[in-house]
């Protein structure tokens, strides 16, 4: 692994969502069991009428619903017109099917490569998007096996996974804008809980490089893996599509109150890339020495019990990438002794619904309980276990 790899900034999509969903939060209710509805909605332009299942509703007749092709929207309750059950659950698309629809969704000259688990859409070249998805087959496997032998039961996502790769920075940012706003010109990738998607660019630039006169050609592989930008190209696509695996597994649910040092953490974790190798990726839980390096140089008193009572730091202006460096060191400690205990943990915030009830005291009190010490008395552990990894070669 290289040293000098990047940190990337990465857009907060689960803070971003959550905020936009916590209009419904207050006295949110989520029915035993989602029913299906069709929904006729108001519109400024045009009436329009969804289809899904409810998944929480407020006292103010808000909604959360899941689409079929499971995207969440939030509907407030001026929007809603009429509402109609529904019968039996809408049937399955098919790759195929969301393919097709998907294109439609994107701009002219995007295609589809379709995977075992994954859909990519993509307007780069050919071979990156193969690149690509033979990257995100093989962590879905590897996370699935490292969970499951950790004694977390997960299930593997029921449809296929989307994965919208742009050719070019300018494009995507134009694209990304709706989900990010301004800050879609600070964000190489990110996965979004509303739309379930992860969403990048090709970093390495590899559709558009001219290959000098008489070099023989290498592979695909071995060109991206060159690239300056390999490293950080990496990072990003493992961390994002951790998340995007994280909260279709059944280890997270989307919008619930799950802890950013937790999702943060695992994303972590599983991001270090493997330069060695034009795979780009084979490990997990390898040393991560920029957030290890990060850690060691900004930590101060105080801050795992910050980043585990809130999530204030993850979201602030200045100083974000402390916190997710603490995520990593914090969880690179508990999966490396606690293991146990940390699987526990992460069945108890499996258990939050969408929307539901949080605070400081409860976050406190849920580490309590799982690792029978508070956030402030495992920080002097952490401190010497990550002093260690730094002493060992590189």
């Amino acid at each position: 692994m290289s040293p000098d790899m990047p940190l990337l900034p990465r857009f907060r999509s689960i803070a971003v969502a959550l905020t936009a969903a916590a209009a419904l939060v207050a006295a949110a209710g989520e029915p035993a069991r989602p029913v299906r509805e069709r929904i006729e909605l108001r519109g400024d332009s045009a009436a329009r009428s969804v289809e899904g299942s409810v998944l929480v509703e407020a006292v103010d007749g808000g909604v959360l619903l899941e689409l079929a092709d499971e995207r969440y929207e939030l509907l407030q309750p001026g929007a809603i017109a009429s509402r109609s059950p529904l019968g039996d659950a809408a049937p399955i698309e098919t790759p195929r099917e969301l393919s097709r629809r998907i294109l439609a969704e994107l701009p002219a000259g995007f295609d589809v490569h379709v995977t075992r688990h994954y859909v990519i859409c993509f307007d780069t070249s050919r071979d990156y998007a193969k690149w690509s998805a033979a990257l995100f087959e093989r962590l879905h496997d590897a996370f699935g096996n490292f969970w499951t032998k950790a004694g977390l039961e997960i299930t593997d996502p029921p449809r296929p996974l989307v994965v919208v790769i742009f050719a070019d920075r300018r494009a995507y940012e134009a694209h990304a804008a709706r989900d990010l706003g301004g800050a879609a010109d600070r964000v190489v990738g990110y996965y979004n809980l509303l739309s379930n998607r992860v969403t990048t660019f090709d970093l390495t630039g590899t559709d558009g490089l001219p290959r000098p006169a008489g070099r023989p050609r290498e592979s695909p592989a071995v060109e991206i893996m060159k690239s300056p930008a390999a490293a950080g190209l990496v990072s990003t696509l493992v961390h994002e599509a951790t998340h995007q695996m994280a909260f279709n597994c059944g280890m997270h649910r989307r919008l619930a109150p799950v802890p950013l040092w937790v999702s943060e953490g695992i994303a972590t974790y599983f991001e270090t890339p493997d330069l060695e190798s034009v795979r780009g990726w084979r490990g997990i839980g390898a040393v991560n020495r920029p957030r290890l390096d990060h850690f060691l140089a900004t930590h101060r008193p105080g801050d795992i019990a910050s980043i585990v009572a809130s999530d204030d730091r993850f979201r602030a202006a200045e100083g974000p990438l402390d916190a997710y460096a603490a995520a990593w060191a914090l969880t690179k400690h508990l999966i490396d002794t606690r293991r146990r205990e940390f699987v526990a943990y992460l069945q108890l915030q499996a258990s939050k619904p969408p929307l539901g009830d949080d605070s400081r005291d409860r976050r406190l009190r849920d580490f309590e309980t799982a690792f029978g010490e508070t956030p402030a008395a495992i920080e002097a552990a952490v401190i010497k276990a990550m002093a260690r990894l730094a002493s060992r070669p590189r």
